[in-house]
């Protein structure tokens, strides 16, 4: 019997309270043809009501894909996810208070689905250790609602770890390229691998079902077994969407460089242009070395990867991403999860499984609000509660880590031969007495003599013993009118404080090679 079947009648097979779960990078992976037809019945009949949708990664285009076709009242009773940011609709959902919330660490839920597979408690780990997902704190909710405490602080051998807590899933609604008629799926024009092998093993040893969106269908047994990244014997059905509702990022529909099969020249990627974000990022590439794995957050740390292009040096390490890209150049913007001219590309469980260990050398992620104890805060703003992407497992597993931002939000600078000048003051400061969530525990980092610095375009500051520590100042500014008064407490100076390089703040540099091999 074909398991292929409509959107309509994918949507049809969720029943009211079941627990859903989705493979998703934003736009990638993600079965956006099946969630047009969820909201569609939904809109239409009323049911299903009361799910609990379940995702990974942020889903979503910004405005109205993704999680947006079920943020209605009543469809969703809960909702567990790693981030809501691309979800514009869910997110004010779970600000409003209409829901059940969890946000937890990105890196936790995608390996999660193993342990759900193998019928074990959950994932034993002690990333979330001292953040808001600690239990002791608020474990993982963020709506008043939210009663059930999926988070749970244990003890094996004397030694204090999180446990994260298995739950069965109902139906899996994942995604590949091609799907032959017996159900076999492959992933040949998507830009990663994703979770959705160990998503479907969950569904399907918990008594669920799994169903596929598929770009093509091909003849049975016509799929190299190697090729075949999701057994057929794991799924029940199969949807063939329409190439619009089956992009392979946010904003590319499909690009053979973004899968691996062509290679794009470095030249074709265009430099990012001179601002204080690129400024931030060649600061923040100094602290580059050769023969090392390096990861890069959105925002300004993904123009450490157009920085060291520029200059020439992208081959001396291995640029990766938490969703399992080694070499090349990460890809930025809506095409962010993705690479230019990867080496390999790996399962998104099996990379978190390696960052967790300490695989990474050095991680650059962004710099929202941070406070006197170095912690730092990127995933609540104001009553908006976004979550932590994998930010969590990264900045607290990585050998070292370089957070990059401005130091308020909404300035204006001038730019000159000897400097840089503020011409007009931020509207918010982002160095605050105390973070309004805590994304990444500065206590604990101090704790494991993790090295911390914190990179901004008029100062560098370090985490030490005692605290935020500034060891850097831009050229040009002030030490207490531009940067110690645009910030909510005084850090400690070092008694050594430096200038940061002039050259950085010069429309070309040209010095990375120098700085890289020890000669600067």
């Amino acid at each position: 019997m074909s398991k292929v079947i409509t959107a309509d009648q994918a949507a049809a097979l969720i029943n009211d309270g079941d627990t859903v779960a989705w493979t998703t990078i934003g736009m990638s992976y993600f079965a956006e043809e099946i969630a047009q037809a969820l909201e569609k019945r939904f809109v239409e009949t009323g049911t299903p009501r009361n799910i609990t949708p379940v995702h990974d990664c942020g889903c979503g285009d910004g405005k109205d894909a993704g999680m947006a076709h079920l943020a209605y009242e009543g469809l969703v009773k809960r909702l567990i996810s790693g981030h809501t940011g691309q979800a514009p609709k869910m997110a004010q959902m779970v600000a409003d208070n209409k829901i059940e919330a969890y946000l937890l660490p990105q890196g936790v839920l995608a390996t999660l689905w193993r342990q759900i597979a193998g019928h074990k408690p959950g994932v034993i780990t002690k990333v979330g250790m001292g953040t808001y997902v600690d239990p002791r704190i608020a474990g993982g909710k963020v709506t008043s609602l939210t009663k059930e405490d999926l988070v749970k602080l244990i003890e094996i051998e004397g030694d204090e770890w999180l446990l994260y807590k298995s739950f069965p899933v109902n139906v899996a609604i994942i995604r590949a390229t091609t799907a032959d008629e017996n159900g076999n799926l492959s992933v040949e024009e998507e830009a990663q691998i994703s979770e959705a092998l160990p998503m479907a093993q969950a569904a399907h040893n918990t008594g669920g079902i799994v169903i596929a969106q598929v770009k093509y269908l091909a003849e049975a047994h016509s799929l190299h077994p190697k090729d075949v990244k999701i057994p057929g014997a794991l799924v029940d059905y199969v949807v063939v969407a329409e190439p619009e509702n089956h992009k392979q990022t946010i904003t590319t529909v499909y690009n053979p460089g973004l899968a691996g099969n062509t290679r794009v020249p470095l030249g074709a990627i265009p430099p990012m242009p001179f601002s204080e974000r690129k400024l931030i990022a060649r600061r923040a590439a100094m602290e580059l070395r050769p023969d090392t794995l390096v990861n890069l957050g959105i925002g300004v740390p993904d123009g450490v990867a157009s920085v060291a292009a520029e200059e020439g040096v992208v081959k001396q390490f291995t640029l990766t991403t938490e969703l399992g890209t080694y070499g090349g150049i990460p890809a930025s913007g809506g095409d962010f999860g993705a690479a230019w001219n990867a080496d390999a590309i790996i399962e998104h469980h099996a990379q978190f499984d390696f960052y967790d260990g300490g695989g990474l050398d050095i991680a650059f992620l962004g710099l929202a609000q941070a406070d006197m104890e170095g912690n730092l805060n990127v995933s609540k703003f104001g009553p908006k509660v976004v979550g932590p992407g994998g930010f969590i497992n990264i900045t607290q597993s990585a050998k070292k880590v370089v957070f990059c931002g401005t130091l308020t939000a909404g300035a204006k600078y001038e730019f000159t031969e000897d400097g840089i000048r503020i011409a007009q003051e931020g509207k918010a400061k982002k160095f605050v007495e105390a973070v309004d969530q805590i994304t990444f525990s500065g206590k604990i980092a101090r704790q494991n003599k993790q090295p911390v610095i914190y990179i901004t375009e008029r100062a560098v500051f370090e985490l030490r013993d005692e605290g935020i520590t500034l060891t850097e100042i831009a050229p040009g500014l002030d030490l207490e009118k531009d940067v110690i008064a645009a910030m909510d407490f005084r850090p400690h100076v070092a008694d050594e404080l430096k200038l940061m390089p002039v050259e950085l703040f010069h429309e070309t540099w040209g010095g990375l090679k120098a700085v890289m091999s020890g000669d600067q």
